[in-house]
């Protein structure tokens, strides 16, 4: 069995990043509050630029400091009330906060509390402080703070980061984290660190970083690939002048951290009386880069990715999810990139798997979905949407006999099966098209297991197709979605619908 081959050693990454976070905790008398940047768990996109990085590499760091650490869980009203979607997993964030909660729990580390950011009586939000405060789970709010940027002396008084609720913590570490940016952990540890120095602790900031990577080259995939990962939000990477006049020496960051550093470092100067850091460069406990062994699958890999956003921007424009803007800044960092979307492998292949259905069917009228997978030995399976089956379950049916080893001609679907579900979807879901998506599919393939040892066989399989790489010429169904997100693989589609129906159950 080929295995896809490793860029990055997490055990030497974990050994670099503990050891600094540690010594950042004592150069602050012992009390750091430690902003947390990307996903604190399930951070997918890292693992995809860097082959071999653990997901979960962040919590297990977390479990090794658990008993120093408090942990206050951010998260912007804005976010809850306009419902903004974690695409990965498709859940709003504030779903995801509960989630994240959980996950946490699952790693026997508490969350101290949660902080609801920019509030100002959203009912969504105020919804969420109910639902979590009736669960034990300790909520403050935090207005907008008053000044900000421009009026320093505003931001640091009672009027400011005075009017905020103070978080009691009693660990030397405080991560602050949130389900994603703009989630206003920057400004609740500097709230934090405020309420502090009032009562004589002189605690200090400093900032978990994985994207981008300071000590690659600003052009290296990777780094291009957090660009446009945050083509929604404009962000782009530049070489920190800050550090350059410091240190004499080339840093990336990126243009939020930089435009921000010098009212962190007035504010840091007014609460503390002189600021610690040099640079926003400094600022950050980033040793990310140490962790890659392998440059060159990395960046084979970044540049995948790269190609897979444009692809997602593309298709939430279609669904009126992003504006052009976004759409054409990924598409113009990819061609910058020198990709294009057929760099992509699998693209092509799902391409062609289409216009054979089209063949087939001789032009009659319809939509013609085709679907390519790339299997970790590199070979391609190709499916094609039939009046019984949508592309993806075509697809995933065709993956596993290969790697089963089943011949094209044995069944592994029972016709009676077939058939209930047929009647189920059109007499009592009373839907118009009885094709079967990739989460009935699924269903009914554990379902012929039972008496099917060739079934059984293929559904043993499922586990491999997880982190492989998969087009399809339309965007996904609500359940093809679900069901490629349960097995875990990288799928991008064509910003096209598989339907001409506004309403897709």
């Amino acid at each position: 069995m080929f295995l896809k081959k490793s860029g990055f050693d997490n055990e030497r990454y974990l050994k670099e990043q503990t050891a600094a976070i540690l010594d950042r905790v004592t150069r602050f008398n012992n009390k750091l509050y430690l902003e947390f940047g990307g996903k604190i768990i399930y951070d997918y996109h890292a693992a995809r630029v860097l082959p071999g990085f653990d997901p979960n590499v962040k919590m297990r760091l977390l479990r090794q400091l658990k008993d120093d650490a408090d942990i206050i869980l951010c998260i912007y009203a804005g976010d809850i009330e306009r419902k903004k979607i974690r695409a990965d997993f498709g859940i709003t964030y504030d779903v995801d906060s509960l989630k994240l909660i959980d996950d946490l729990r699952e790693w026997d580390i508490d969350v101290t509390a949660v902080v609801i950011t920019r509030f100002d009586d959203q009912p969504s939000a105020k919804i969420f402080k109910n639902k979590l405060e009736r669960r034990g789970v300790r909520v403050y709010t935090h207005k907008f703070t008053k000044g900000y940027p421009n009026d320093i002396e505003l931001i640091v008084s009672e009027k400011g980061y005075g009017a905020n609720q103070y978080v009691q913590t009693k660990k030397p570490l405080v991560i602050v984290t949130g389900p994603g940016p703009g989630s206003g952990k920057l400004s609740t540890c500097l709230s934090q660190i405020y309420h502090d120095h009032k009562n004589g602790i002189f605690s200090g900031y400093a900032k978990f970083e994985t994207f981008p990577i300071w000590n690659i080259p600003l052009e290296h995939p990777v780094n291009v690939a957090y660009e446009a990962a945050t083509a929604d939000i404009k962000d782009y990477n530049l070489i920190d002048p800050f550090h350059k006049d410091a240190y004499g020496e080339n840093a990336v960051n990126y243009n939020r951290d930089v435009e921000v550093f010098p009212v962190l470092k007035s504010i840091f100067d007014r609460i503390v009386g002189e600021s610690f850091y040099r640079s926003p460069t400094d600022m950050g406990v980033n040793k990310a880069g140490f962790g890659i062994i392998d440059d060159k699958i990395v960046r084979d890999a970044a540049r995948q990715e790269i190609i897979r956003r444009y692809f997602r921007y593309a298709c939430e424009y279609a669904m009126g999810l992003s504006d052009k803007d976004t759409v054409e800044r990924a598409e113009r960092i990819m061609g910058q990139a020198g990709l294009k979307p057929e760099n992509r492998k699998v693209v092509k292949h799902a391409r062609k798997a289409a216009e054979t259905a089209m063949k087939e069917k001789k032009g009659n009228e319809g939509i013609y979905c085709g679907a390519a997978i790339q299997l970790k030995d590199g070979s391609v399976i190709t499916g094609k949407n039939s009046d019984l089956m949508h592309a993806s379950s075509s697809l995933i049916l065709n993956a596993v006999k290969v790697l089963a080893g089943i011949p094209d001609r044995i069944h592994l679907l029972s016709p009676n099966i077939i058939e209930s579900i047929g009647i189920l979807k059109m007499r009592i879901s009373k839907n118009k098209h009885i094709s079967m998506n990739l989460e009935e599919m699924l269903i009914a393939l554990s379902i012929s297991a039972a008496t099917n040892t060739a079934s059984q066989a293929a559904m043993e399989k499922l586990s491999e197709l997880q982190n492989c790489e998969m087009h399809i010429t339309h965007i996904p169904t609500p359940g093809d979605e679900a069901g490629l997100r349960k097995l875990g693989i990288n799928i991008t589609s064509d910003p096209d619908f598989s339907t001409k129906s506004l309403f897709i159950p």
